[in-house]
């Protein structure tokens, strides 16, 4: 497949471990300039080294999406770097699952704060580059949990959806210099199942991931895929899970 990444510079939020580490790792070998946001310098260090070592190019600043100006951070990381910004990949992500009537508020509010609000801090960074770059991309992550409502998910997937409704109205804003895409993961093998505080909703989601768990590397190739497009094409929507999740 002749994708046209060579060059590009990609910022990726929650880029210290699963969906985000992969998908750094493959953009990097394929050319493209990486700049990894995370919580957790430690983590992102090592996936600096893992791109330096193959021969990529690879920055990471520690930045919390929560956190307007770590986002604006981010970017001007880029620009400092590699002198421009062509794609932001908005992957921080939570799921502070719950059955609703346990009103656990504070993980609600975890989930707006990071799912929503931060992947749109994350593209409010990004849209004012890309203006006076006349172009840009932003590839948001979302959830198959959005699309098929399960019990214990509720805030959740309202999170993820508030995120897709984002998504769509951007679309339909944006002249088409700015593109945009939102692909939603099923069950992916990450860490995310195992810090869901609940321990009931932890064992049978985790029992269910191990069982039919796809690989965080299958959702980086589908990020590799829309970015690869011409500038003339745009994917507006990828859905992405195992071939047994209904």
């Amino acid at each position: 497949m002749d994708l046209e990444i060579r060059d590009k510079v990609v910022a990726i939020t929650g880029a210290s471990s699963g969906m985000g580490k992969s998908t750094a790792i493959l953009l990097a070998k394929y050319g493209a300039k990486i700049v990894l946001g995370a919580r957790r310098a430690e983590q992102l260090e090592e996936v600096v080294n893992i791109i330096d070592a193959e021969g990529g190019q690879a920055v990471y600043a520690v930045s919390d999406v929560t956190k307007m100006s770590d986002l604006e951070n981010l970017v001007e990381l880029a620009r400092e770097t590699f002198g421009r910004l062509d794609v932001i990949v908005n992957n921080a992500g939570v799921s502070a699952l719950s059955r609703f009537d346990e009103l656990d508020a504070s993980g609600w509010e975890e989930m707006i704060d990071v799912n929503f609000k931060g992947l749109m801090y994350g593209m409010a960074a990004a849209i004012p580059v890309f203006k006076k770059q006349q172009s840009g991309q932003i590839i948001n992550i979302l959830s198959t949990a959005g699309i098929r409502i399960v019990p214990t998910m509720g805030v959740y997937a309202a999170s993820k959806n508030a995120a897709r409704t984002l998504t769509e109205a951007f679309r339909q804003e944006s002249d088409g210099t700015i593109r945009i895409t939102g692909i939603s993961p099923g069950f992916v093998n990450t860490n995310l199942p195992s810090t869901i505080k609940d321990p009931e909703v932890r064992k049978s989601i985790m029992a269910t991931a191990e069982k039919i768990a796809i690989s965080p590397d299958d959702i980086a190739r589908s990020v590799a895929f829309v970015i690869g497009q011409p500038a003339d094409v745009e994917i507006g929507d990828l859905v992405i899970r195992p071939s047994v999740q209904n």
